[in-house]
Protein backbone atom coordinates (compact mmCIF):
# COMPACT_ATOMS: atom_id res chain seq x y z
CA UNK A 1 0.00 0.00 0.00
CA UNK A 2 1.21 3.43 -0.91
CA UNK A 3 2.12 6.17 1.51
CA UNK A 4 -0.51 8.30 0.25
CA UNK A 5 -3.25 5.38 0.50
CA UNK A 6 -1.83 4.24 4.11
CA UNK A 7 -2.26 8.08 5.56
CA UNK A 8 -5.92 8.36 3.51
CA UNK A 9 -6.57 5.19 5.72
CA UNK A 10 -5.40 5.76 9.16
CA UNK A 11 -7.05 9.66 8.71
CA UNK A 12 -10.35 7.69 7.96
CA UNK A 13 -10.45 5.69 10.66
CA UNK A 14 -9.87 8.06 13.15
CA UNK A 15 -12.66 10.19 11.78
CA UNK A 16 -14.99 7.07 12.26
CA UNK A 17 -14.15 6.58 15.37
CA UNK A 18 -14.95 9.95 16.83
CA UNK A 19 -18.28 9.84 14.66
CA UNK A 20 -19.10 6.25 16.73
CA UNK A 21 -18.38 7.98 19.77
CA UNK A 22 -20.51 10.65 18.88
CA UNK A 23 -23.17 7.75 18.62
CA UNK A 24 -23.45 6.16 21.73
CA UNK A 25 -25.61 6.62 24.11
CA UNK A 26 -28.54 6.10 21.79
CA UNK A 27 -28.11 8.18 18.96
CA UNK A 28 -28.66 6.94 15.13
CA UNK A 29 -25.94 4.54 14.27
CA UNK A 30 -23.19 5.67 11.69
CA UNK A 31 -23.08 4.56 8.61
CA UNK A 32 -19.98 3.54 7.74
CA UNK A 33 -20.30 2.11 4.38
CA UNK A 34 -22.66 4.84 3.07
CA UNK A 35 -19.49 7.43 5.13
CA UNK A 36 -16.48 5.97 3.36
CA UNK A 37 -18.91 5.69 -0.07
CA UNK A 38 -19.04 9.36 0.14
CA UNK A 39 -15.57 10.08 0.72
CA UNK A 40 -14.48 8.37 -2.24
CA UNK A 41 -16.63 10.04 -4.21
CA UNK A 42 -15.80 13.14 -3.28
CA UNK A 43 -12.44 12.47 -3.34
CA UNK A 44 -12.36 11.33 -6.79
CA UNK A 45 -14.46 14.52 -7.76
CA UNK A 46 -10.92 16.57 -6.89
CA UNK A 47 -8.31 14.51 -8.72
CA UNK A 48 -10.23 14.91 -11.91
CA UNK A 49 -11.79 18.18 -11.21
CA UNK A 50 -14.30 17.85 -14.12
CA UNK A 51 -15.68 15.10 -16.55
CA UNK A 52 -13.69 11.85 -16.94
CA UNK A 53 -15.35 9.54 -19.45
CA UNK A 54 -12.26 6.56 -17.92
CA UNK A 55 -12.89 7.14 -14.49
CA UNK A 56 -16.77 7.18 -14.97
CA UNK A 57 -16.11 3.85 -16.71
CA UNK A 58 -14.11 2.41 -14.04
CA UNK A 59 -16.43 3.13 -11.24
CA UNK A 60 -19.05 1.63 -13.00
CA UNK A 61 -16.60 -1.52 -13.66
CA UNK A 62 -15.49 -1.91 -9.83
CA UNK A 63 -17.21 0.12 -7.40
CA UNK A 64 -16.40 3.83 -5.93
CA UNK A 65 -14.41 2.64 -2.98
CA UNK A 66 -12.51 0.20 -5.11
CA UNK A 67 -11.97 3.00 -7.94
CA UNK A 68 -10.10 5.92 -5.42
CA UNK A 69 -8.17 2.52 -4.30
CA UNK A 70 -7.07 2.52 -7.34
CA UNK A 71 -6.37 5.78 -8.43
CA UNK A 72 -4.18 6.12 -4.87
CA UNK A 73 -1.90 3.49 -5.22
CA UNK A 74 -2.08 3.93 -9.02
CA UNK A 75 -3.33 0.56 -10.25
CA UNK A 76 -4.85 2.30 -12.72
CA UNK A 77 -5.03 1.26 -17.35
CA UNK A 78 -3.02 4.01 -19.08
CA UNK A 79 -6.01 6.24 -20.01
CA UNK A 80 -6.14 7.16 -15.91
CA UNK A 81 -2.89 7.70 -15.30
CA UNK A 82 -2.50 11.03 -16.72
CA UNK A 83 -5.80 12.45 -15.77
CA UNK A 84 -5.16 11.63 -11.97
CA UNK A 85 -1.68 12.00 -11.75
CA UNK A 86 -1.13 15.53 -10.57
CA UNK A 87 -3.67 15.31 -7.84
CA UNK A 88 -4.38 11.59 -6.62
CA UNK A 89 -2.36 12.32 -3.61
CA UNK A 90 -4.05 15.11 -2.11
CA UNK A 91 -7.10 13.77 -0.16
CA UNK A 92 -9.08 16.81 1.13
CA UNK A 93 -12.45 14.68 1.27
CA UNK A 94 -13.40 15.19 4.78
CA UNK A 95 -12.56 18.35 4.89
CA UNK A 96 -14.56 19.39 1.55
CA UNK A 97 -17.39 18.04 3.46
CA UNK A 98 -17.09 19.84 6.80
CA UNK A 99 -16.49 23.33 4.20
CA UNK A 100 -20.02 22.18 2.37
CA UNK A 101 -21.48 21.94 5.75
CA UNK A 102 -20.34 25.06 7.10
CA UNK A 103 -21.58 27.07 3.80
CA UNK A 104 -25.22 25.39 4.14
CA UNK A 105 -24.53 23.26 0.89
CA UNK A 106 -23.70 19.44 0.45
CA UNK A 107 -22.60 17.26 -2.13
CA UNK A 108 -24.61 15.15 -4.26
CA UNK A 109 -23.73 11.58 -5.19
CA UNK A 110 -25.04 8.98 -7.57
CA UNK A 111 -26.22 7.35 -3.93
CA UNK A 112 -28.41 10.12 -3.09
CA UNK A 113 -31.97 10.09 -3.52
CA UNK A 114 -31.62 13.62 -5.18
CA UNK A 115 -29.41 12.53 -7.73
CA UNK A 116 -31.20 13.77 -11.29
CA UNK A 117 -30.24 9.97 -12.89
CA UNK A 118 -32.14 10.08 -15.77
CA UNK A 119 -31.65 13.43 -16.38
CA UNK A 120 -27.51 13.04 -16.63
CA UNK A 121 -28.55 9.49 -18.36
CA UNK A 122 -28.41 10.61 -22.54
CA UNK A 123 -24.39 12.01 -21.18
CA UNK A 124 -23.99 8.66 -20.44
CA UNK A 125 -24.64 7.79 -23.88
CA UNK A 126 -22.46 9.81 -25.56
CA UNK A 127 -19.04 8.90 -27.71
CA UNK A 128 -16.46 9.93 -25.22
CA UNK A 129 -14.04 9.85 -28.23
CA UNK A 130 -16.06 12.47 -30.10
CA UNK A 131 -17.05 14.85 -27.21
CA UNK A 132 -14.52 14.67 -25.34
CA UNK A 133 -16.08 16.21 -21.93
CA UNK A 134 -20.00 14.02 -22.78
CA UNK A 135 -19.47 12.43 -19.11
CA UNK A 136 -21.43 12.00 -16.62
CA UNK A 137 -20.23 14.13 -13.58
CA UNK A 138 -19.05 12.44 -10.76
CA UNK A 139 -20.80 14.20 -8.12
CA UNK A 140 -22.42 17.58 -7.77
CA UNK A 141 -21.84 20.40 -5.47
CA UNK A 142 -24.74 21.95 -4.41
CA UNK A 143 -25.95 24.85 -2.47
CA UNK A 144 -29.71 26.05 -1.63
CA UNK A 145 -32.65 24.28 -0.27
CA UNK A 146 -34.23 22.45 -3.12
CA UNK A 147 -34.13 18.82 -4.40
CA UNK A 148 -32.38 18.45 -7.31
CA UNK A 149 -34.34 16.00 -8.74
CA UNK A 150 -37.22 17.53 -8.34
CA UNK A 151 -36.18 21.26 -9.30
CA UNK A 152 -34.93 19.54 -12.67
CA UNK A 153 -38.37 17.36 -13.47
CA UNK A 154 -39.87 20.67 -15.43
CA UNK A 155 -36.79 22.77 -16.70
CA UNK A 156 -35.85 25.14 -19.76
CA UNK A 157 -32.32 26.51 -19.83
CA UNK A 158 -32.23 30.15 -20.93
CA UNK A 159 -28.67 31.25 -22.59
CA UNK A 160 -27.56 33.64 -24.41
CA UNK A 161 -25.10 36.75 -24.84
CA UNK A 162 -23.55 38.12 -22.35
CA UNK A 163 -22.99 41.48 -23.69
CA UNK A 164 -27.22 41.60 -24.30
CA UNK A 165 -29.08 44.11 -25.68
CA UNK A 166 -32.18 46.16 -24.54
CA UNK A 167 -34.15 43.96 -26.30
CA UNK A 168 -32.49 40.64 -25.49
CA UNK A 169 -33.29 41.71 -21.65
CA UNK A 170 -37.00 42.71 -22.18
CA UNK A 171 -37.49 39.34 -23.96
CA UNK A 172 -35.69 37.31 -21.70
CA UNK A 173 -37.80 39.03 -18.79
CA UNK A 174 -40.64 38.02 -20.86
CA UNK A 175 -40.46 34.38 -21.47
CA UNK A 176 -38.55 33.74 -18.19
CA UNK A 177 -40.72 34.78 -16.26
CA UNK A 178 -43.73 33.51 -18.09
CA UNK A 179 -42.26 29.88 -17.68
CA UNK A 180 -41.14 30.55 -13.85
CA UNK A 181 -44.54 31.65 -12.97
CA UNK A 182 -45.90 28.63 -14.94
CA UNK A 183 -44.29 26.54 -12.40
CA UNK A 184 -40.82 25.84 -14.90
CA UNK A 185 -37.92 26.00 -13.39
CA UNK A 186 -35.16 28.57 -15.47
CA UNK A 187 -31.58 27.13 -15.50
CA UNK A 188 -28.46 28.97 -16.62
CA UNK A 189 -25.14 29.83 -16.32
CA UNK A 190 -25.22 33.35 -13.81
CA UNK A 191 -23.10 35.32 -17.02
CA UNK A 192 -23.29 38.32 -17.39
CA UNK A 193 -26.32 39.07 -19.73
CA UNK A 194 -28.95 37.05 -20.82
CA UNK A 195 -28.29 34.53 -18.37
CA UNK A 196 -28.34 36.73 -15.43
CA UNK A 197 -31.67 38.12 -16.32
CA UNK A 198 -33.54 34.64 -16.57
CA UNK A 199 -32.58 34.19 -13.52
CA UNK A 200 -33.59 37.68 -12.15
CA UNK A 201 -36.91 37.39 -13.98
CA UNK A 202 -37.46 33.66 -12.19
CA UNK A 203 -37.01 35.00 -8.75
CA UNK A 204 -38.63 37.65 -9.38
CA UNK A 205 -42.15 36.08 -10.18
CA UNK A 206 -41.25 34.00 -6.71
CA UNK A 207 -39.99 30.87 -9.29
CA UNK A 208 -37.25 28.64 -9.23
CA UNK A 209 -33.81 28.99 -10.74
CA UNK A 210 -30.69 27.20 -11.01
CA UNK A 211 -27.33 27.83 -11.65
CA UNK A 212 -24.62 25.61 -13.08
CA UNK A 213 -21.19 27.64 -12.23
CA UNK A 214 -17.92 26.29 -14.25
CA UNK A 215 -16.18 27.28 -10.66
CA UNK A 216 -16.53 26.02 -7.15
CA UNK A 217 -20.11 26.95 -5.76
CA UNK A 218 -17.77 29.15 -2.67
CA UNK A 219 -16.50 31.11 -5.56
CA UNK A 220 -18.95 33.24 -7.26
CA UNK A 221 -18.57 34.14 -10.49
CA UNK A 222 -18.25 36.78 -12.21
CA UNK A 223 -17.73 38.40 -8.46
CA UNK A 224 -20.38 41.02 -9.23
CA UNK A 225 -22.54 38.66 -9.47
CA UNK A 226 -22.40 37.28 -5.58
CA UNK A 227 -25.65 39.18 -4.41
CA UNK A 228 -27.79 37.30 -7.08
CA UNK A 229 -26.29 33.64 -6.72
CA UNK A 230 -26.88 33.92 -2.69
CA UNK A 231 -30.20 35.03 -3.56
CA UNK A 232 -30.45 31.80 -6.30
CA UNK A 233 -29.11 29.61 -3.11
CA UNK A 234 -31.91 30.98 -0.90
CA UNK A 235 -34.93 29.82 -2.96
CA UNK A 236 -33.75 28.00 -5.51
CA UNK A 237 -30.35 25.79 -6.11
CA UNK A 238 -26.60 26.89 -7.48
CA UNK A 239 -24.61 23.79 -8.33
CA UNK A 240 -21.11 23.05 -10.14
CA UNK A 241 -19.52 19.30 -10.55
CA UNK A 242 -16.32 21.29 -9.44
CA UNK A 243 -15.06 21.29 -5.72
CA UNK A 244 -15.28 24.29 -3.97
CA UNK A 245 -11.85 26.54 -4.29
CA UNK A 246 -11.70 25.62 -8.06
CA UNK A 247 -11.33 29.07 -9.85
CA UNK A 248 -13.05 29.38 -13.31
CA UNK A 249 -10.87 28.75 -16.60
CA UNK A 250 -11.61 28.78 -20.10
CA UNK A 251 -12.74 24.64 -20.49
CA UNK A 252 -14.76 24.46 -17.76
CA UNK A 253 -17.41 26.68 -19.43
CA UNK A 254 -17.64 24.33 -22.08
CA UNK A 255 -17.81 21.43 -20.29
CA UNK A 256 -20.40 23.52 -17.75
CA UNK A 257 -22.64 23.89 -20.75
CA UNK A 258 -23.57 19.73 -21.23
CA UNK A 259 -24.78 20.62 -17.29
CA UNK A 260 -27.01 23.45 -18.67
CA UNK A 261 -28.24 20.90 -21.47
CA UNK A 262 -28.86 18.10 -19.68
CA UNK A 263 -30.97 19.48 -16.72
CA UNK A 264 -33.26 21.11 -18.72
CA UNK A 265 -36.38 19.84 -21.26
CA UNK A 266 -34.93 21.99 -23.92
CA UNK A 267 -32.51 25.14 -24.58
CA UNK A 268 -33.77 28.71 -25.39
CA UNK A 269 -31.64 31.11 -26.89
CA UNK A 270 -32.26 35.31 -26.78
CA UNK A 271 -29.64 36.86 -28.54
CA UNK A 272 -26.47 35.12 -29.55
CA UNK A 273 -23.54 36.74 -31.68
CA UNK A 274 -22.17 34.28 -34.64
CA UNK A 275 -19.30 33.05 -32.14
CA UNK A 276 -21.42 32.85 -28.98
CA UNK A 277 -20.88 30.34 -26.25
CA UNK A 278 -24.66 29.64 -26.42
CA UNK A 279 -24.24 27.83 -29.96
CA UNK A 280 -22.58 25.55 -28.01
CA UNK A 281 -25.40 24.68 -25.16
CA UNK A 282 -27.41 24.33 -28.73
CA UNK A 283 -24.33 21.85 -29.69
CA UNK A 284 -25.05 19.73 -26.69
CA UNK A 285 -28.60 20.17 -26.60
CA UNK A 286 -29.01 18.81 -30.06
CA UNK A 287 -26.24 15.72 -28.85
CA UNK A 288 -28.92 14.99 -25.97
CA UNK A 289 -31.89 14.93 -28.07
CA UNK A 290 -33.56 18.29 -26.58
CA UNK A 291 -34.86 20.98 -28.46
CA UNK A 292 -33.02 23.52 -29.44
CA UNK A 293 -35.18 27.26 -28.95
CA UNK A 294 -34.12 30.45 -30.39
CA UNK A 295 -35.49 34.07 -30.71
CA UNK A 296 -35.26 36.24 -33.61
CA UNK A 297 -34.37 39.81 -33.45
CA UNK A 298 -33.67 42.62 -35.62
CA UNK A 299 -31.73 41.78 -39.24
CA UNK A 300 -29.59 44.97 -38.81
CA UNK A 301 -28.76 43.34 -34.71
CA UNK A 302 -25.02 41.62 -34.87
CA UNK A 303 -26.55 40.17 -31.11
CA UNK A 304 -29.19 37.94 -33.00
CA UNK A 305 -26.94 37.05 -35.85
CA UNK A 306 -26.20 33.61 -34.01
CA UNK A 307 -29.61 32.97 -33.46
CA UNK A 308 -31.02 33.84 -36.92
CA UNK A 309 -27.79 31.31 -38.11
CA UNK A 310 -29.14 28.69 -35.77
CA UNK A 311 -32.89 29.46 -37.21
CA UNK A 312 -31.87 29.41 -40.81
CA UNK A 313 -29.71 26.07 -40.15
CA UNK A 314 -32.19 24.11 -39.11
CA UNK A 315 -30.12 24.04 -35.45
CA UNK A 316 -32.90 25.87 -33.66
CA UNK A 317 -36.56 26.03 -33.58
CA UNK A 318 -38.32 29.70 -33.89
CA UNK A 319 -40.46 30.92 -30.90
CA UNK A 320 -41.35 34.26 -29.69
CA UNK A 321 -43.01 33.64 -26.10
CA UNK A 322 -43.09 31.48 -23.38
CA UNK A 323 -46.37 29.01 -25.09
CA UNK A 324 -44.33 28.13 -27.61
CA UNK A 325 -41.24 27.10 -26.11
CA UNK A 326 -44.08 24.74 -23.67
CA UNK A 327 -45.01 23.53 -26.99
CA UNK A 328 -41.82 22.20 -27.80
CA UNK A 329 -40.00 21.28 -24.61
CA UNK A 330 -43.75 20.52 -22.56
CA UNK A 331 -43.90 16.33 -21.67
CA UNK A 332 -46.68 15.92 -23.98
CA UNK A 333 -44.19 16.47 -26.95
CA UNK A 334 -41.38 13.98 -24.99
CA UNK A 335 -43.94 11.47 -24.12
CA UNK A 336 -46.31 11.39 -27.08
CA UNK A 337 -44.05 11.61 -29.92
CA UNK A 338 -45.74 10.50 -33.52
CA UNK A 339 -44.01 8.25 -34.97
CA UNK A 340 -44.04 10.29 -38.50
CA UNK A 341 -42.29 12.91 -37.39
CA UNK A 342 -39.07 11.11 -36.94
CA UNK A 343 -38.06 9.24 -40.17
CA UNK A 344 -34.49 8.99 -38.98
CA UNK A 345 -35.18 7.52 -35.22
CA UNK A 346 -34.60 4.16 -36.73
CA UNK A 347 -30.56 5.37 -37.27
CA UNK A 348 -27.65 4.76 -35.79
CA UNK A 349 -24.18 5.07 -36.08
CA UNK A 350 -22.75 7.41 -38.54
CA UNK A 351 -25.92 7.30 -40.55
CA UNK A 352 -28.05 9.16 -37.92
CA UNK A 353 -25.39 11.48 -37.50
CA UNK A 354 -25.21 12.35 -40.61
CA UNK A 355 -29.10 12.34 -40.91
CA UNK A 356 -29.24 14.81 -38.48
CA UNK A 357 -26.67 17.28 -39.47
CA UNK A 358 -29.24 17.51 -42.15
CA UNK A 359 -31.53 20.67 -41.47
CA UNK A 360 -35.46 19.97 -42.38
CA UNK A 361 -35.16 22.59 -45.38
CA UNK A 362 -32.71 23.39 -47.60
CA UNK A 363 -29.31 21.19 -48.62
CA UNK A 364 -26.00 20.23 -47.28
CA UNK A 365 -22.45 19.60 -49.19
CA UNK A 366 -20.51 16.36 -47.65
CA UNK A 367 -18.13 19.01 -46.49
CA UNK A 368 -20.48 21.10 -44.50
CA UNK A 369 -21.93 17.70 -43.14
CA UNK A 370 -18.67 16.50 -41.73
CA UNK A 371 -18.35 19.73 -39.85
CA UNK A 372 -21.91 20.00 -38.78
CA UNK A 373 -21.70 16.00 -37.17
CA UNK A 374 -18.12 15.92 -36.63
CA UNK A 375 -17.39 12.80 -38.55
CA UNK A 376 -14.42 12.64 -41.18
CA UNK A 377 -15.59 13.16 -45.20
CA UNK A 378 -14.87 9.77 -45.61
CA UNK A 379 -17.28 8.86 -43.05
CA UNK A 380 -19.99 11.29 -44.58
CA UNK A 381 -19.59 9.95 -48.17
CA UNK A 382 -20.23 6.14 -46.98
CA UNK A 383 -23.42 7.12 -44.93
CA UNK A 384 -25.13 9.31 -47.52
CA UNK A 385 -25.97 5.97 -50.46
CA UNK A 386 -26.85 4.06 -47.77
CA UNK A 387 -29.25 6.77 -46.48
CA UNK A 388 -30.74 7.39 -49.95
CA UNK A 389 -31.32 4.03 -50.57
CA UNK A 390 -33.28 4.01 -47.58
CA UNK A 391 -35.41 6.59 -49.31
CA UNK A 392 -34.33 9.34 -46.14
CA UNK A 393 -32.36 11.76 -48.64
CA UNK A 394 -31.98 12.86 -51.83
CA UNK A 395 -29.64 14.81 -54.19
CA UNK A 396 -29.58 17.87 -56.39
CA UNK A 397 -26.77 20.39 -57.57
CA UNK A 398 -26.91 22.48 -54.18
CA UNK A 399 -25.93 19.32 -52.75
CA UNK A 400 -28.15 16.37 -50.07
CA UNK A 401 -31.42 17.24 -48.53
CA UNK A 402 -33.57 15.36 -46.54
CA UNK A 403 -36.67 13.53 -48.47
CA UNK A 404 -39.31 13.48 -45.87
CA UNK A 405 -39.06 16.80 -43.73
CA UNK A 406 -40.12 15.98 -39.73
CA UNK A 407 -43.75 17.00 -39.69
CA UNK A 408 -44.68 19.35 -36.04
CA UNK A 409 -47.51 18.17 -33.76
CA UNK A 410 -50.37 20.53 -33.48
Amino acid sequence: MSPECAAARDSFVDEVDIDLAMTAGGAAPFDIDGYERRLAWVYLSRVVAGPCAALSALIESVGVVEAARAVRECALPQSLRGPTEQRRGTDTAARDLDLMERLGGRVVTPDDPEWPAWRLLGLAQLDSGRDRDGAVPLVLWVRGPRSLLESSDRAVAVVGARCSSGYGNQVTAEIAGDLAAKGWTIVSGAAFGIDAMAHRAALAVGGVTIAVLACGVDRPYPAQHDRLLTEIAETGLVISEYPPGTPAHKHQFLARNRLVAALADGVLVVEAGLRSGARNTVKWARRLGRPALAVPGPVTSAASAGCHRMIRDGEALLVTRAEEVIDEAGPLRLLLPDPSDSPGAALSGDEALVFAALPEVGSRLPRELAEQSGLPLPAVRAALPALELAELVGANESGWYRKQPARRHR
